[in-house]
């Protein structure tokens, strides 16, 4: 079996992955993954223990228990570049012996559920409201360095995204993926369903304008306006598609959930986006530690 070399996986002098600096038996199998690095205390602070701290540049991550139920929650900064160093490093922790350096014969599948916030495409969905991605649609270009293969379903919904938008002619090309389909089942009342579009950034790449023009002004109408059969684009934001792409590919079931904070339509903006965060955590919570 062929041995990752030392200069494509960085093994710290604790025997700790890079980035993340979390050793294997730190990380538990259920992750919630959080943008904001102060978040993660957020979460933690519902753990009834908390058996494990780190923290390496925007990477904050603690593990403990709610009741039998063992978590991590870690920070992952903002965008799919970042994305693409925490899902391979969460990846590495679970499917390659650092001792051997090769990966494992038996595969190990985490839970990997993204809680963020977002801005909403449509009137219907209101700040302070919550969207659980059917999709990631990827402006981003991450899987487009990867070998990636798309199911009938997403090619479909890819075509017709290009056919509509005509965006990919002046983007990167677009990539699609899809939730774990059983996550998404327990995750239906109090949220809205659809696809979320991420962007390889705030300002111009989700079309707002301070000094800047914009090569794409039409960027929100289009998005907007897209429709296949039930399916419509909810929402925006910086790093769905990556977690639904790499989790794909690697095997993980993952799920992203995004607190409203902004309607691009309407033009509003939530009065404490932060009360949203909040019961979204809890909401997450309850339901990942229900019973199966």
């Amino acid at each position: 079996m062929q041995t990752i070399a030392e200069s494509e996986l960085i093994i710290n002098s604790r025997g700790a992955v890079y980035h993340l600096d979390l050793r294997q038996e730190e990380l538990a199998n259920t992750v919630l993954t959080v943008g904001d690095p102060d978040r993660v205390a957020m979460v933690s602070k519902y753990f009834d223990t908390i058996e494990h701290r780190a923290q390496h540049r925007e990477f904050v991550s603690h593990t403990g228990y709610i009741g039998k139920k063992h978590i991590t929650v870690v920070s992952t900064g903002i965008g799919t570049d970042n994305i693409d160093i925490v899902l391979n490093e969460l990846d590495a922790l679970v499917n390659i012996d650092f001792t051997t350096r090769t990966v494992k014969p038996q595969l190990t599948q985490l839970t990997i559920i993204r809680m963020g916030t977002s801005g909403a495409l449509q009137t219907d969905i209101p700040v302070d409201s919550w969207v659980a991605s059917t999709h990631g649609l990827g402006i981003d270009n991450l899987l487009n360095f990867y070998r990636h293969d798309q199911n009938d379903e997403e090619n479909l919904l890819l075509h017709a995204f290009s056919t509509q938008t005509q965006l990919h002619h002046r983007l990167a090309h677009p990539y699609i993926s899809g939730a774990s389909a059983a996550l998404l089942r327990r995750f239906t009342e109090g949220f809205h369903h659809g696809i979320t579009v991420t962007c390889p950034g705030f300002y111009g790449p989700q079309g707002r304008v301070l000094r800047l023009g914009l090569s794409q002004p039409e960027l929100i109408d289009r998005l907007t306006g897209f429709a296949y059969g039930p399916h419509r684009i909810t929402n925006f934001e910086m790093e769905t598609s990556g977690i639904y792409g790499l989790g794909k590919m690697l095997g993980h079931s993952c799920l992203s959930l995004s607190a409203i904070v902004a309607n691009r339509v309407q033009r509003q903006f939530s009065k404490d986006g932060n009360k949203a965060v909040e019961g979204l955590i809890r909401e997450t919570l309850r339901i990942i530690t229900q019973t199966n």
